[in-house]
Parts: structure tokens; sequence; C-alpha cells
């Protein structure tokens, strides 16, 4: 058997790369801070133009009906660039939960618009202290806190309140209310099970993202340590630095297939795929948040000013660390499967009963 991905996909993930690397330089990310949005409509329609918006809807919707397999690779490559619009609230999450709602209707309304760039979904998340985007969203999804439903509200439909943010990319809101039958959109054991995939597949797009932003960060300290000079040599040529450089490197080499792997179970629905996002999800927020460090430490004094773009990716790790679960949330999670038998654990060799 061939574990690898194939020539299509790795063509897509260099087409996607090549386009960021010119359209989403630090320069424009920064730019985008100031904005009163943080967003760029111009830019996500670029990116609607190339299918990355409606990778996961159906064809029949405009959309290119691949996998959760393909988004991984355009996930990686979104975090290497430091691009924060909400790809994985629209494309990643809130695409195919709308497409395995098996709902005619709310399909024609959505899935179309999200394909072709023209409509923005924010989901709200019980693992997530706030939710994201949701000043721009057309659509947001969310859990009735005290019943097994999934509702969809309209902006008009609730209150929201600005929360502030540690990383200048991000846009976070309380959000304030009210259950109706008219918002219900699933409910009982279906809404459990599409919630629980609600949070495979938004756990999965930030572990692959954080896979990007540990590359870039890596980089960026490799150049900054050529650059730089102590004694009258460049201090990447001291042990020390290369140790530091060296370990993240492996962090980030470990963490890699593991993503892959949950990327594969989710795509699958293979019955360990919640343990398999937990364990991807812990390791690349270990990468990421290592790389950070690693980063700064190697930048010195002048990491800390804002004139240097290690900002941007070192914010970006410490946010998408704590979105969708940080890494102490999916150990513990990962423990109930092993210890307490409270989800599927086939990955670990044995099979335990489902919650």
């Amino acid at each position: 058997m061939r574990f690898a991905f194939t020539e299509d996909q790795q063509l897509l993930q260099q087409t996607v790369h090549e386009f960021l690397q010119a359209e989403c330089t630090a320069e424009r990310v920064r730019g985008f801070w100031a904005t009163e949005t943080g967003r760029s409509p111009e830019l996500w329609s670029q990116l609607a133009e190339m299918g990355v918006t409606g990778l996961l809807v159906p064809e029949e919707f405009g959309g290119l009906g691949m996998n959760d397999i393909d988004m991984v690779l355009l996930m990686e490559e979104v975090g290497r660039a430091g691009l924060a619009e909400p790809l994985i609230s629209t494309a990643a999450i809130a695409a195919p939960l709308i497409r395995d709602l098996d709902n005619a209707e709310l399909s024609r309304a959505w899935l179309p618009r999200i394909a072709a760039g023209e409509a923005i979904i924010a989901v709200a998340h019980t693992c997530n202290a706030f939710v994201s985007d949701a000043h721009i969203a057309d659509l947001i999804l969310v859990r009735h806190p005290q019943g097994d439903e999934i509702h969809g509200l309209v902006r008009d439909q609730c209150a929201l309140t600005a929360e502030p943010a540690n990383d200048p990319a991000r846009r976070i809101f309380s959000m304030d209310w009210t259950p109706k039958p008219l918002t219900r959109i699933a409910e009982s054991g279906r809404a459990r099970r599409l919630w629980a995939d609600v949070l495979s597949r938004g756990a999965l797009a930030t572990a692959a993202q954080q896979l990007g932003v540990t590359a870039k960060l890596i980089d960026l300290a490799v150049a900054y340590a050529t650059e730089r000079k102590q004694f009258g040599s460049p201090i990447g040529s001291f042990q020390a630095v290369k140790h530091h450089l060296a370990n993240v490197r492996v962090q980030l080499e470990y963490a890699q297939p593991l993503v892959y792997r949950a990327a594969h179970s989710v795509a699958t629905r293979a019955p360990a795929r919640a343990t398999d996002v937990s364990m991807a999800k812990s390791a690349a927020s270990e990468a990421a948040a290592a790389a950070a460090k690693v980063s700064l430490q190697v930048h010195g004094a002048i990491g800390y000013t804002w004139e240097q773009d290690v900002h941007v990716w070192m914010r970006r790790a410490w946010s998408l660390g704590l979105a969708w679960g940080s890494a102490a949330w999916h150990r513990e999670r990962i423990a109930n499967a092993v210890l307490d038998q409270n989800a599927p654990a086939e990955s670990f060799g044995y099979g335990a009963s489902i919650a």
C-alpha cells in the first residue's frame, strides 16, 4: 500500500503556495490588521476563484467535491502564509456540515454561495471561548447549550460583543442569542453526530495550519541565524542554536504524519477519528508553541519589536494553539479514550466503547 499524496493533490498545494507567496505577503497581512474588519474581500474572492472555499462543496453546487485529505495540504499553506481569513469555519467546517445535513433547501441556499466566495460562515463551539469572524459572517452555526440541536443564525438573530485578542489578525466575539424553531437545522442524535464532526474538522484544519506556521517560524529563525553575527560568526554556526532549531524541526516532522493520518481518518469516517484528531492537534500545537519560543530566542531582543515579521507567525501560533482545543484539552480527551474508554481508540491497538 502506498501512503502518499497524489500528484494532483501536490499540484494543487503548489498552486496555492505560489498564489499565497505572491499575494499574501507579511506587509499585506499587517495591513489587514489596521482595517475595520481585518479581512480582505478581494483576497477571499481570489481564493474562491481557485476553488479553495468550495473544495468540500459537492460539484452539483459549484464546488470541487474533494475531501479532507485534499483540504489538509491547503490549510498547511494557509498557515505558512499567515493568512487569517475564515477558511476553517467556512470551507473546512460549514461546507461539509451543510452537505451532510441532507437538507436540499439549506444546501441550495448556502453551498453555491460558499463555493463562489459569496458567503462567510462562523461557527460557535464550546471548546472556543469566543466566536471568530462573527462580525462578517452571513450565517453563524451554533449548538443549543441545553439541548442536542444545531441552529443557524443570521447576524440580526444574535447580539455580538467584540472581545480583545492578543493576535491582531483575530476578530473574536461573545454572542447572545435565543434558540427558536425557525433557526433549528438539526436535532437529537443526528445533531450530536454532526457536531462531533464539527469539532474534528475544526481541530484538524487548525492543526494543519499550525504545521505551516511552525515551518515558517523555523525558516525565519534559520534566515536570521544566518545573518546575525556574534564574535565574527553567524549565530547559526553555534552548536546551541543548531540544537534548538533541530529540536523544533523534529517536533514538526513528528506532528506532520499525525495530522495527515487524522485527515485520512476524518475523510474516511474511521471509528478512531476523534482520537486521531486529538493526537494531531496536540502534537501540532506543541510544535508551533516550541517554534514560536525558539524563533523569538534566536531573534533576541529585536524579536520583540513590531517591525520583525516573526510577530505575524508567532501570534498565529499562540492563537491557533488555543483554537479548537488546546494541547492540554486534547491530551485529556485522548486519556479519556485510552484510560476511561469514553471514545473510540482503535488506533491504540484495541477497541473502546463509544459514548
